[in-house]
């Protein structure tokens, strides 16, 4: 859901006079252009211009809405029996609380990116998902949430390192 922030805009409001429209306009088009026409103008109109720029900066943004419990929607859904082999392997250790081969693995992910569902810190936790061929940790991780570690009530798979998710259905 996107919800969109409503913001006076100080510099077009100041505006008057002859230049006024001659600002709305510019603050529409590509910078090229603009600098393309005060190269050409000269330096009377530097300040119109500014005016213009500083009017097309302050336009109102599209912000995303948060709630406290959901950042985000994880778009894609995915079978544990489809992960990798080392994912479900992974995902069994995890439920059966180890033993994990890094010590990185069963400590608090701080779900700064805010992929995953906003929840308070400690709820997620993050374990590496073995690459192989790699000799360090890789990219791959599975996170789980839910106040008892070995019976997570959610868990998430990432191949990217963070950058995406996709829930992990245990049943499928």
């Amino acid at each position: 859901m996107t919800a969109h922030v409503t913001q006076r805009e100080p510099a077009r409001d100041a505006l008057t006079g002859p230049h006024q429209g001659l600002a709305q306009r510019w603050s529409r088009r590509p910078l090229q252009q603009v600098s393309h026409h005060v190269r050409q103008a000269g330096k009377g109109l530097l300040i119109t211009v500014a005016m213009a720029l500083s009017a097309a900066l302050l336009q109102p943004q599209p912000v995303q809405a948060f709630s406290r419990t959901d950042t985000t929607v994880i778009e894609s859904a995915v079978a544990l029996s489809a992960l990798p082999r080392q994912a479900q392997d992974t995902h069994s250790r995890i439920l059966a609380g180890g033993p994990f081969r890094f010590d990185k693995d069963g400590t608090v992910f701080g779900n700064r990116e805010r992929l995953l569902p906003r929840q308070k810190r400690g709820y997620y936790r993050e374990y590496t998902v073995t690459t192989p061929g790699v000799r360090h940790r890789g990219a791959r991780r599975i996170v789980c949430g839910g106040p008892v570690v070995q019976s997570p009530e959610t868990c998430f798979y990432t191949q990217d390192h963070y950058q995406s998710f996709q829930k992990i259905d245990p049943r499928r």
